[in-house]
């Protein structure tokens, strides 16, 4: 198909989104979606000289999401460009208020063809949904910016092919602040998305990311992963166990439950988890999803805990009345009943392996509001496990 050369031009609106409501409940788009978005608009520029200012993606989920444009552009080498702003709502997303920008153009090979721009990453490391050296554009998003880009066309084959750019401008930055360094993901950000909306603190997406990090780590031969209940007892970790390369790590958050299973379905032998007296009292009390909406841990069943390890009677009434978690390791530390710690790590220990099946060699790791190595118990392997 001939295509007729117009004028070159840029707009630009000048869209920006509200700020995040960190208590918020607003929901918003992937970068998925909004890169298909932009491809779709690109196309309508180059193919029949359109200047959509909204344009409908269509969800996995079978709705269309309307997704405005903030810029158009077409230059003299043929190349229609669209750019959509990232509106994440209110979820706490590094790429809120960034710019995807796509680039379309015709080229002779046949198809629809995607690559990755500026600021989007390239995949080094196998375990992930794409082959090493693709750029970090997932499946779902290539599926959607494919699926607009035909529904212009009329044909997902294309002949002279179409060429698709996803780009972010300072991605790379931004990839700093995120994880996927650490998976592998290096130079840039992800588009990533499988409904095209994000919800704000999303506990789908932030399962599947704990499970892709364990598939990562699994996919690269790693014997021994670190699982810990968030940032601040990831650095604990790291520095106790240093010889572990950084994929090692993985903050499970709330989802131990999940991250054990998984360890288990990958085949890792060995699992650590690590964590401060307040998550891993809930551990010990069987609790494998650890956010308050999974259940809150009492202090009774830590008073009862210390009982059972042979705390005097008035430590466990103070432990029954204690306000924190802090404030219980005040109370044991002050007590001088150091054993407590010992007790609580073999609990832990015993609890996560017995959850699958004692199919791990399973430590567990106690740590100081510092850093400091309060307790560590390690749960073998039960004979005859598999």
């Amino acid at each position: 198909m001939l295509i007729p050369m117009r004028p070159p031009f840029e707009i630009i609106r000048g869209l920006t989104v509200p700020p995040r409501n960190p208590r918020g409940t607003r929901e918003g788009y992937t970068t998925g979606a909004c890169a298909a978005a932009g491809a779709q608009a690109a196309c309508r520029v180059l193919e029949r000289g359109e200047m959509p200012e909204v344009v409908a993606v269509r969800s996995p989920l079978g709705f269309d999401l309307w997704i405005p444009i903030n810029r158009l552009a077409y230059d003299a080498d043929g190349v229609a460009t669209a750019g959509v702003i990232k509106d994440g709502g209110d979820d706490p997303d590094v790429t809120h208020g960034a710019e995807v920008i796509v680039r379309v153009r015709r080229v002779a090979e046949l198809g629809i063809l995607i690559r990755g721009g500026e600021g989007i990453g390239t995949i080094t490391q196998p375990g992930l949904e794409l082959p090493p050296g693709s750029p970090a554009i997932n499946p779902v998003p290539r599926r959607m910016i494919s699926e607009g880009i035909a529904a212009v066309l009329g044909t997902d084959q294309p002949e002279p092919g179409v060429e698709v750019t996803v780009s972010i401008p300072g991605g790379e930055e931004l990839a700093k602040k995120t994880l996927n360094a650490r998976i592998g993901i290096l130079g840039g950000l992800s588009i990533l998305g499988t409904t095209g909306i994000v919800r704000p603190m999303s506990t789908a997406s932030w399962r599947a990311s704990v499970v892709q990090a364990i598939d990562v780590a699994a996919a690269n031969s790693l014997r021994h992963i670190v699982l810990t209940t968030g940032g601040r007892s990831e650095r604990f970790a790291q520095a106790l166990y240093a010889d572990l390369p950084e994929m090692a790590f993985v903050q499970m958050g709330i989802f131990t439950g999940d991250s054990l299973r998984r360890a288990v379905e990958r085949g890792v032998p060995r699992v650590s988890v690590c964590g401060l007296i307040g998550k891993l009292a809930k551990l010990a009390a069987g609790q494998m999803q650890t956010h308050v909406a999974g259940g809150g841990v009492e202090v009774a069943f830590l008073a009862e805990l210390a009982r059972e390890a042979g705390a005097p009677e008035g430590l466990v009434c103070d432990i029954a009345r204690a306000n924190t978690a802090r404030h219980i390791e005040e109370l044991i530390d002050a007590a001088g009943f150091s054993i407590f710690y010992q007790y609580l790590a073999e609990r832990v220990a015993a609890a996560c392996n017995a959850y699958v099946g004692g199919r791990l060699e399973l430590e567990a790791v106690l740590f100081d509001f510092e850093g400091r190595v309060l307790a560590r118990a390690l749960d073998p392997r039960r004979e005859g496990a598999s």
